[in-house]
Order: C-alpha cells, then structure tokens, then sequence
C-alpha cells in the first residue's frame, strides 16, 4: 500500500483529503504545521507528500527547499496562491505538480496517480543501485561488493534494496519490518536484527574495514554515512 502524507493546517481539508485517499486504498498520515515534515520522512517511508503552502511555524515553500536537499519524494503542492509566477517559483524549487485551492478530489486523485506512476516507472527501469563498492543487480538479482557475489536471501537483498533506494531515510524497525515482511511488527520479535546482523557479517568477511549499515540508537537504521 503507498503511502501518503499530508501537510495542510486547514483541520477541514486535511480530513477530508485524508479520507477521500484512505477510500482510495493509500495509507495516509497527517501533519498541521510546517515543523517536523522532514524529521517524519527521515522515520517513515512517505511514497508522495501533499504539501500546503501557507502553514504555520514554517511556510511550505521553506519546507519543500530543505525536503529536497534530502528527499526524491515526489511533493504536489496544494495553494490558495495562484499566480503564474508562484507556480514557476515552487516547480524550480523541486515540486513535482501543483494545485489551486479550491479543488477537485477526483483531480487531486488523477494528479496522485500521476507522480507516482512516474515513480514506479524510473524504478522498473533503475537496474542496478550503487552504493560505494556495494552493487545491487535487478537484472540479475544479485548483490556483489567488490566484484564478488554475496550469497543474500530474498529478505536480506530487500533490506538492502530498501536502504540502497532511500540513502538518506533513517527506516524505524517497525517501517522497515513493515516494508520488508509485509506484515505488524512487534518489538520483541528479534526477526530483524538477525538479518541485518547477518547482512553486516557477510558483507564484513568482503570489507573488514568497512561500514555499510548505521544502527541509529533509539530509532533503527540507515545506510552509513560518513561522519565528517
């Protein structure tokens, strides 16, 4: 199921966006204010964000330029302000579409499906992800660091599509399980930390010296990065 965030201050139109799209079989969260939209997408997979302009704290404008210093998540921006030249202003700043208050939700729908069939798309013809010597091989579906194979299971070469897709997401346990296994996760089931410990293992007996997978204490993981 995809998921959606919406990030509009309007109590109304946010319900009422958020159930029109859960009738329409998407997973929906919701925020009012302009302040944590980027911590939630650093612990949550947000698949599209419907984004409001005039919000309080931190105007969306300034929400969507950080968003993209991070995040590819396909933004549609929702706006009273409908001059030619707002619009131009919020697309060069890395909005995807754009829509004028009042709308349509059927449109609002078409527009969705939209960006995120593009989505889908580029990731059917993405055959292989890259990171540092670790290569993911969709074509092939294979896992290899330094030229040599790594012998992955289905669950483990997910977590690593997973994490390799989304470089600068941190995933929460719960998201990640979710994502991966496609079901509740409970917080003794110890599922998880077996793979991603056997991930690290087999990647360690390629690359000693090397880190591929933060743990983040109290949140979950990440791919590494480096501190400096």
């Amino acid at each position: 199921m995809e998921r959606i965030l919406i990030v509009e201050d309007d109590l109304e139109i946010n319900r009422l966006l958020a159930d029109f799209l859960k009738e329409n079989g998407y997973e929906v969260f919701c925020q009012y204010g302009g302040l944590h939209v980027s911590e939630f997408l650093r612990e949550n997979r947000i698949d599209l964000l419907i984004l409001d302009i005039m919000l309080p704290y931190r105007s969306g404008d300034i929400v969507l330029s950080d968003i993209r210093k991070h995040f590819t998540t396909p933004v549609i921006i929702i706006s009273a302000k409908e001059t030619t030249q707002n619009k131009i202003d919020l697309l060069r700043l890395g909005a995807d579409d754009y829509i004028t208050k009042p709308f349509d939700m059927e449109e609002v729908l078409a527009r969705i499906e939209s960006s995120l069939r593009r989505v889908r798309y580029q990731s059917n013809t993405q055959d292989i992800l890259q990171y540092e010597e670790l290569t993911l091989d969709f074509e092939k579906n294979t896992a290899s660091v330094r030229g040599i194979e790594l012998s992955l299971t289905a669950k483990e070469f997910s977590i690593l599509e997973l994490l390799m897709k989304y470089p600068d997401k941190i995933f929460s346990k719960a998201n990640l399980f979710q994502s991966v296994w496609g079901t509740e996760y409970f917080n003794e089931d110890n599922t998880l930390n077996v793979h991603i410990s056997n991930i690290r293992n087999k990647l360690k007996n390629i690359c000693p010296e090397k880190e591929f997978i933060d743990t983040v204490w109290g949140i979950g993981y990440r791919l590494h990065k480096d501190k400096g």
